[in-house]
Formats: C-alpha cells, sequence, structure tokens
C-alpha cells in the first residue's frame, strides 16, 4: 500500500496531465466529428464506425478492442507504460461515453471548420499524454511493441492504421467525411508535434569567424546570452578554428547578425531550429542555476 502511494504521489502531474489531455480529446470527439461523421485516429477511429454500425456505446467498445492489445503490452512492455496506459484509457474511454450528450450540440454545421477544431482540440489532448511520455491505450500501444521488435517507424504505423480507416468510412460514409477526416487527422498530428516540442522555440546558431572572441564579447555582454567556444579545423587548409554555438530565442536573432556583421562581415553563420531547450537561463533562471552550483 505504501509503495503504490507514494508511486501516485511522483507521478501526480504526470496522472493529472493524462487525465487531461484524455478528457480534451475525449470532447473532441462528440462536440466536432460525431455530429458530421468523421472519425478519429486508431481505436478510437473504428470504435466510432462499430457505434455508427451497431449504435453501441463507443467508450465501452473502446474498452473492449484494447483488451487483446493490452495484453500484449502486458507480456511485451514495461509495466509503467501499462498502469499508465490502463490509466489512461479509462479516462478517455469514460469520458468519451461522459460528454456524450455534447454531440446533439451543433456547434458549426460547416464541416471544415469542426475537421480543423476537432483536430485541433483532440491533437492538444494527444500532446500532453505524449508530452509527460504517456498514452491513452489502443493504437499507441501497438505502435510502441511494433517499433520495439521490428524498428518500425510509429509514424508509418499510425499512418497504416489510419488510411485503412479511411478506406473504411469512405465506403460507409462517402468519399466527403473520410476527406474531411483526414484534414482533421493532418491537424490533430501538426498540433500534437506543436504541443510535443512546445511553443517557446528557440534557435542554434554556430559561427565560424577570426574574430570569436569580439563577437562572443558581444553576445555574452549586450545579449545577455551564454556562449560556448568549439574547436574546429579546415578540411582544405587544415587551419584551426574556434567556433561560436549559442542558443537564443528569435527576437534575440536580429541583434546577434548585427554584431556579427559590423565586427567581420565574412563570418560564416548558421541558424537551425532548436525545438526543446532545457537548463539554465531557459528552463532554469540564471540566479536559481547559480545557486545550486554553489550549494
Amino acid at each position: 500500500m505504501k509503495k503504490s502511494a507514494y508511486y501516485f504521489k511522483k507521478n501526480f502531474f504526470k496522472y493529472a496531465v493524462v487525465a487531461f489531455g484524455a478528457l480534451l480529446s475525449s470532447i473532441s470527439i462528440n462536440l466536432f466529428l460525431l455530429p458530421h461523421h468523421m472519425l478519429s485516429g486508431g481505436i478510437s477511429g473504428i470504435a466510432i464506425i462499430l457505434h455508427f454500425i451497431f449504435n453501441a456505446p463507443i467508450g465501452v467498445l473502446i474498452i473492449i478492442l484494447n483488451i487483446p492489445i493490452f495484453y500484449a503490452a502486458y507480456r511485451f512492455l514495461d509495466r509503467e507504460s501499462v498502469i499508465v496506459g490502463l490509466y489512461g484509457l479509462l479516462i478517455f474511454a469514460g469520458g468519451i461515453d461522459a460528454t456524450r450528450f455534447l454531440s446533439s450540440y451543433l456547434v458549426t454545421d460547416d464541416i471544415l471548420l469542426a475537421s480543423i477544431f476537432g483536430g485541433a482540440l483532440g491533437g492538444v489532448g494527444g500532446g500532453l499524454i505524449f508530452r509527460v511520455n504517456g498514452n491513452a491505450g489502443g493504437a499507441d500501444i501497438i505502435a510502441a511493441i511494433v517499433k520495439k521488435y521490428y524498428s518500425l517507424d510509429i509514424g508509418s504505423v499510425m499512418f497504416g492504421i489510419n488510411l485503412l480507416l479511411m478506406i473504411i468510412s469512405a465506403f460507409l460514409f462517402g468519399f466527403a467525411p473520410a476527406m474531411y477526416t483526414l484534414i482533421s487527422m493532418y491537424v490533430g498530428s501538426a498540433v500534437i508535434d506543436r504541443v510535443i516540442e512546445g511553443f517557446n522555440r528557440k534557435k542554434t546558431i554556430m559561427i565560424i569567424s577570426d574574430h570569436c572572441e569580439e563577437i562572443a564579447d558581444a553576445i555574452l555582454n549586450e545579449i545577455g546570452r551564454g556562449v560556448t567556444f568549439l574547436q574546429g579545423e579546415g578540411a582544405f587548409t587544415h587551419d584551426e578554428k574556434k567556433l561560436i554555438f549559442v542558443v537564443v530565442t528569435l527576437i534575440q536573432i536580429a541583434k546577434i547578425k548585427v554584431f556579427i556583421q559590423t565586427i567581420d562581415p565574412k563570418a560564416f553563420i548558421i541558424i537551425q531550429d532548436a525545438t526543446e531547450v532545457s537548463g539554465r537561463g531557459f528552463t532554469i533562471p540564471k540566479k536559481r542555476a547559480m545557486s545550486n552550483k554553489l550549494n
């Protein structure tokens, strides 16, 4: 009992985020997708098809369809994945049936708007779940097992499953709902990626110059951003070079480019996206980081 209490206390934030994400995903299905005969991806999409055919509760169908999947997860995946997945599944399935009344409210009669906002809301829910390394059962577990034992990309596995759903949807409800479902899935996938990566994107800059010390001083003193020196060597000349590596925000890039242009117009600059940055100066305030270092 003590071990269980300690486990849930330690992982409280993770389980809270999974529950919130699962509820958002269930609301998106009832509020935007079902009124227009659109599907969600994975196992829930299969459950929706069966619901339209047999008029059975979607949440109950999702749980039934997940029984063999969780048996496979119990055999092939770690205990943590099974526990989190089962928790997310119960919240998601229960949330779909509990919010079933929302499908009677036609928020918009424009199926395009419904597909976009349904995909976006479901994407936020799914992204929150994946961001804390959680899952809600279904195709997520299937993809994880396939990747672990067959080295296939999870995105490819999910695409194959959803492609099959699109074919079935087109056969049952016509091509238009199937195509709008595809739009919804695309929007959801894009939003999931953005939520997982974070909205506060950063840039990494690599600078090769004969005036690295001056450029580094300008970045340190004028921008207030830490700089790292890297050692390099020219492949043709074999001259040793000092490189500057720095991570900055979007609004700081223009200032740094002005400094570089002023100090060394011939400097070679590479600017790339940094999808997630953590550590001192970004997720840890500088004063706190220095205090931790001193302690």
